[in-house]
C-alpha cells in the first residue's frame, strides 16, 4: 500500500481543514516545498497536493506551488481542487501533474470528466469520491449532491477509471481513525478498483488495517503535522513494504 502524505494550500502555505471547513483553517508552514522535501527525504515518493483556493474558486490558482514542488523534487503528486476545464487540466499536467483528481467535475459535468479519462488515460485520472451520510460532497465539500457514493464509484469504474480516492468528511482532520466499514464494503462490491482511504487517519496501527483490507494507498495529512505518526515510522514502513 502506497503512503501519500498531502499538503493542502491557501495562499500559499501548507494548511489543514477539520470537516473540510475553511473556518478552522490552521497553518503548518508556509514553505510546501520544504514540507514535500521533507517527505521526500524519508523515501516517500507520492504526494497529494490539494489546491483549497482553486476549489473555493472553481479553477486552477496553485499551480505555481506544483510546479515548485514537481521541478524541485522527484515526488509524483497527484493534484486536485478547482480542475473545471481543459485548461486547468493542461496547466496541472504541464506544471508536473502526475495524476489529477476529479470530484466536482465528475458529478456535475461527468461526459467532461470521461473525455479527460479517454485523453489521458486511467492511470492519469483519479475519481475523487468524497461523501458525508454516503452522499458525494462536491465544491470543496461545501456542497452536498444527490449522488450515493457506492452507486457512483461503480458507474465510473464501469467506464473505466481505476483509482478513486474516498474521504470520508465526518472523519476528515479528526484524528478518529478512518472509515473502515466504508472502504471493505467498497472493496468487496466494486471490483477491480484502485482504492486510495483518506480521512481521519490518527495512527500508525491503522495503516496495516488499511492495507489489510486491500486499499491501494493511504492519503494522510493531519496525523503527520500534529506528530501522531512520525517520519520515521513512514520510512520505516516504506523500508519494509520495498
Amino acid at each position: 500500500m502506497r503512503i501519500i502524505p498531502a499538503i493542502d494550500l491557501i495562499n500559499g502555505q501548507c494548511v489543514r481543514l477539520t470537516k473540510g471547513d475553511y473556518s478552522t483553517k490552521k497553518v503548518y508552514n508556509e514553505n510546501p516545498l520544504e514540507v514535500a522535501k521533507m517527505f521526500e527525504d524519508v523515501g516517500i515518493e507520492h504526494l497529494h497536493v490539494v489546491d483549497l483556493d482553486g476549489a473555493k474558486a472553481q479553477h486552477i490558482i496553485n499551480h505555481k506551488i506544483l510546479e515548485s514542488i514537481a521541478t524541485k523534487t522527484n515526488l509524483k503528486v497527484d493534484f486536485g481542487g478547482g480542475l473545471k476545464s481543459d485548461k486547468d487540466l493542461k496547466i496541472a499536467f504541464n506544471s508536473g501533474a502526475h495524476q489529477i483528481t476529479g470530484g466536482s467535475i465528475a458529478v456535475k459535468n461527468p461526459s467532461q470528466f470521461l473525455n479527460w479519462l479517454e485523453t489521458y488515460g486511467a492511470d492519469n485520472i483519479i475519481l475523487g469520491a468524497d461523501c458525508l451520510d454516503q452522499k458525494i460532497a462536491i465544491q470543496g465539500w461545501q456542497v452536498e449532491s444527490d449522488k450515493e457514493v457506492l452507486s457512483f464509484i461503480k458507474e465510473f469504474v464501469s467506464k473505466g477509471i481505476s483509482y478513486v480516492i474516498c474521504t470520508d468528511i465526518s472523519k476528515d482532520g479528526m484524528l478518529q481513525g478512518p472509515s473502515f466499514d466504508l472502504y471493505e464494503t467498497i472493496l468487496s462490491t466494486v471490483n477491480p478498483v484502485k482504492l486510495i482511504a483518506s480521512g481521519g487517519i490518527s495512527t500508525f496501527d491503522e495503516l496495516p488495517k488499511l492495507a489489510d483490507l486491500g486499499c491501494e494507498g493511504v492519503i494522510i495529512g493531519k496525523a503527520i503535522y500534529e506528530g501522531n505518526i512520525s517520519l520515521k515510522q513512514l520510512e520505516t514502513y516504506q523500508l519494509n513494504r520495498s
